[in-house]
């Protein structure tokens, strides 16, 4: 949920004003309106009325509705990013850009960013974001930044970050997508239902490849294949699945399509 601080942010960005604009105007100082929009703070109740006032919205509006609403554009802008993510990470990148230039530092547009840049390419903007969100109030949003940053220090070879990062993660063995297909019904069960499907034969695929490049990296060629050879078959378990363009640009096969080579090529090092 979108925090009172941000609600403050969102409002100064609209009227196009500065912590400090807004802060003499209060009568306060720019480090305590910094403070409100990082949520280290929250604004003294009776502070209340006279930002609401300042900015022409009700108190209800301030802490309720607008937020509300603010969630649900900030949901639709996610949801298109991430049609796109797997299939043209450039045309996801630019939703979400767009959507931080209605919502400057929106911590959710911000996480969803995470998935589409590089910590090759993008190495700077990356580690920057990852270390933002990591502080982050929100369990969600601060474990998968730290998960995030993980995956990017090992990409560059950072392996003693990467296990430093790692070690700041709780062990966790359920995600919320599961709850909401187990306890939920009509569209949110589905929705959950689909992704959670993605994730899983996604994160199933890896698992198995690393089992067998463990194998290999053993010399036990024969279980390498085993666990290889499962890997192919899952994938193509989704040869005939559809895509639901509501929630997806291309297929679960599609999208996991380029790994097969991988794939094969592995078990042809074995031979």
């Amino acid at each position: 949920m979108i925090k009172l601080g941000e609600k403050i942010k969102a409002l100064r960005h609209e009227k196009g004003i500065s912590q400090e604009v807004l802060a003499n105007n209060l009568g306060l100082s720019a480090q305590a309106v910094s403070k409100w929009e990082q949520g280290v703070t929250l604004p003294d109740v009776a502070m209340i009325p006279s930002i609401a006032s300042y900015f022409g919205v009700s108190t209800d509006e301030l802490f309720g509705f607008n937020l509300f609403k603010i969630e649900g554009e900030v949901k639709k802008i996610c949801d298109e990013a991430y049609k796109f993510r797997f299939s043209d990470r450039k045309a996801s990148g630019k939703i979400l850009r767009e959507g931080l230039k209605r919502f400057p530092g929106n911590e959710v547009i911000l996480n969803n960013l995470l998935y589409v840049l590089s910590p090759e390419e993008d190495k700077e903007e990356y580690f920057e974001i990852c270390n933002a969100l990591s502080s982050s109030k929100d369990d969600e949003t601060r474990f998968d930044a730290i998960r995030m940053m993980a995956i990017g220090y090992h990409r560059i070879d950072e392996f003693g970050l990467a296990k430093a990062a790692i070690d700041k993660l709780p062990e966790i063995y359920f995600t919320k997508l599961e709850l909401q297909a187990w306890m939920l019904k009509g569209e949110e069960r589905y929705r959950a239902a689909s992704l959670q499907k993605n994730l899983s034969a996604e994160t199933l695929v890896d698992m198995l490849c690393f089992l067998g490049d463990h194998y290999a990296e053993n010399g036990e060629k024969e279980k390498a294949k085993i666990q290889y050879n499962i890997a192919l078959r899952v994938i193509n378990a989704f040869r005939d699945d559809f895509c639901d363009s509501n929630y997806f640009k291309c297929s679960l096969y599609e999208g996991l399509y380029d790994c097969i080579a991988r794939i094969e090529g592995k078990i042809t090092n074995l031979e």
